[in-house]
């Protein structure tokens, strides 16, 4: 697989006197998974769409590897839309079939990844049946195929997690890493932060059509980090209410979450803890993807 890094530049796009882009820029790099966030409305359909090319923006650029992103490229790109589009009478294989070869490959070929690929999301014994007899979550897995056969050098994924249990959205990360292990650029939106969190190398926040926040996912989080630790030890924590410095955020028992003013109080806390008795852990408390996203689209 050729590999390329995937860059928005000023991306701006407005209906009438509605801006719902506005200087969007991010990049999405190889082998990398970048989760997309935002809440309805935010434009992440909107700017996948232009990526894509099936929107035309009003200002900026999309390159490929420094390059404008042209026709040719998007053949290399695969893409699931939030709104699925499979022929719900087509058998399954066929289906995945049918769409590897209008991407050139043989029959021989085409079947063979089909297979396999369709196996390894769970559907080796659906091959036969029609997309439309299929449940929702494995109809969202056969879209996932589609948009997978080809090996394609960029995927852009709309809320692939989307009606999926949490057995099938694991099979289905798993699918994605691999992806991303041979070197894909993958940007994929989800409103389930969980899953984004676990699942992204890197994270792109959007609110109303502007990038709230854009980074690596652990370069977010010590960016949002506050003196923020937690306590776990084998007495009683309510003497951190009245430690100076400390603001006591959650409490029960020996478990304790709390805020310190400083690096230094928060060592002092250590010191009394350990002084009164078991400390079974002190460390500190990284900020959720959860908070980090309310934090910046206040």
């Amino acid at each position: 697989m050729t590999t390329g890094m995937l860059e928005l530049s000023g991306i701006t796009k407005s209906y009438g006197s509605r801006r719902v882009l506005d200087d969007v820029s991010f990049t999405v790099a190889p082998g990398r998974l970048t989760g997309f966030v935002g809440g309805n409305g935010a434009g992440k359909t909107t700017t996948m769409r232009i990526i894509l090319g099936l929107l035309s923006a009003d200002g900026g650029r999309v390159d490929l590897d420094g390059a404008p992103l042209n026709t040719a490229d998007r053949r290399r790109f695969g893409y699931m839309p939030e709104e699925r589009g499979l022929y719900p009478k087509m058998k399954v294989l066929e289906q995945i079939v049918y769409l590897a070869r209008l991407h050139g490959f043989g029959k021989a070929e085409a079947t063979e990844r089909a297979t396999a690929l369709l196996t390894e999301l769970g559907l080796g014994e659906r091959l036969n049946d029609t997309i439309e007899s299929l449940s929702l979550g494995n109809q969202q897995r056969a879209q996932i195929a589609a948009s997978l056969v080809h090996d394609p050098e960029v995927l852009i994924l709309d809320e692939p997690f989307s009606g999926l249990d949490p057995l099938a959205v694991d099979v289905v990360a798993g699918v994605l890493q691999a992806s991303a292990a041979k070197g894909a650029s993958i940007l994929f939106s989800s409103h389930q932060l969980d899953v984004v969190e676990r699942l992204c190398d890197d994270l792109v926040i959007l609110a109303g059509g502007t990038i709230r926040a854009a980074g690596s996912r652990d370069g977010l989080r010590a960016e949002h980090a506050r003196d923020r630790y937690e306590l776990v030890s084998a007495g009683d924590a309510g003497w951190l209410r009245t430690e100076p410095g400390v603001t006591v955020v959650d409490f029960e028992g020996g478990y304790a979450l709390f805020d310190a003013d400083s690096p230094q109080t928060a060592q002092r806390v250590l010191q009394t803890a350990v002084e009164r008795g078991d400390v079974a852990s002190f460390a500190p408390k990284h900020p959720s993807l959860a908070q980090i996203f309310k934090e910046v689209i206040q």
